[in-house]
């Protein structure tokens, strides 16, 4: 019997001995394609591709460099993508001294050329949960409320602990929910007892679906999902977690992390992307799912 969740036969589809580590992507539909925005390390920088069946990808295009004059952006990485009407809004990660990171937060009419709304950070760690780091933001705009929702992770640098929640009407001031943070990591389920974190969250048929990064520990990772009626309580997590997990002695041989998922109508089947790390390389692969029914 196939499992529900298969990788792709010709795993990574992108990233490589030329390109260097890609990493935790976001992807969004354009007309005739696809666009993946990710991480691009050696750059330190974050780069889009394009690919018009989400399996095969153009060469990269960097739209965002690092601003170590800020004092938070030396490195950039980790963002998200929301396209409305007014054009395309950016969420991301700046990183400095190797020890903290912050949420930025800029704006673009195509998705390449980007201006950022504040020279400041937009979303900082406060909060004794959120530790040295805020990162990997998922946002949604909430139409019917006219605000903007941000779930994202936060507590050490090198690997997030938690996953939070927070609210703005403008993209730049966000208030913090409370309680918070709203999902955290089963201590008695091996594949995440020691953290969670890089999730990937989108509704659908009156869920909220979550999809994120499970830690046994703090160099072994893998990919599981959940689901809340409400998106922060009454979770339920998936029965077959975790959903992809390490290739003993392949490229994602030690950790499967940050997924993301899309559902492609022309094929009726599901499309998740995540990057895979053997030793210190990382890079992009793709897992699918065959039919409408994930199977909560």
């Amino acid at each position: 019997m196939k499992k529900a969740w298969h990788k792709y036969l010709d795993n990574p589809v992108l990233g490589g001995e030329k390109l260097g580590t890609c990493f935790d992507i976001f992807i969004t539909e354009e007309p005739n394609e696809y666009r993946m925005y990710f991480s691009w390390r050696p750059q330190k920088s974050l780069a889009v591709a394009t690919s018009q069946d989400g399996i095969h990808w153009s060469e990269p295009q960097i739209i965002l460099e690092p601003r170590p004059d800020t004092g938070w952006e030396d490195d950039l990485n980790r963002n998200c993508i929301v396209k409305r009407a007014d054009g395309y809004h950016m969420w991301y990660t700046g990183q400095a001294f190797g020890a903290h990171s912050w949420i930025g937060y800029a704006t673009s009419p195509d998705g390449y050329r980007w201006t950022r709304k504040s020279d400041a950070p937009v979303l900082y760690p406060e909060r004794p949960f959120e530790g040295a780091s805020v990162m990997n933001p998922c946002v949604l705009w909430d139409e019917e409320q006219k605000r903007w929702r941000m779930w994202y992770s936060a507590g050490e640098t090198y690997e997030p602990n938690v996953l939070a929640y927070a609210e703005s009407a403008d993209g730049l001031h966000w208030e913090k929910r409370n309680p918070n943070p709203v999902f955290v990591c089963d201590k008695e389920l091996p594949y995440e007892k020691n953290r969670v974190g890089g999730c990937h969250i989108f509704q659908r048929d009156g869920w909220y679906y979550l999809f994120y990064i499970g830690y046994e520990d703090i160099h072994t990772a893998c990919i599981c999902a959940a689901r809340s009626p409400d998106g922060f309580t009454r979770w339920q997590r998936h029965p077959a977690n975790p959903l992809v997990s390490p290739s003993p002695g392949e490229w994602d041989g030690d950790a499967c992390y940050k997924p993301f998922v899309l559902w492609q109508p022309e094929n009726q089947r599901w499309l998740l992307w995540y990057n895979g790390r053997h030793q210190a390389a990382e890079y992009i692969g793709l897992v699918i799912h065959e039919g409408y029914d994930l199977g909560f």
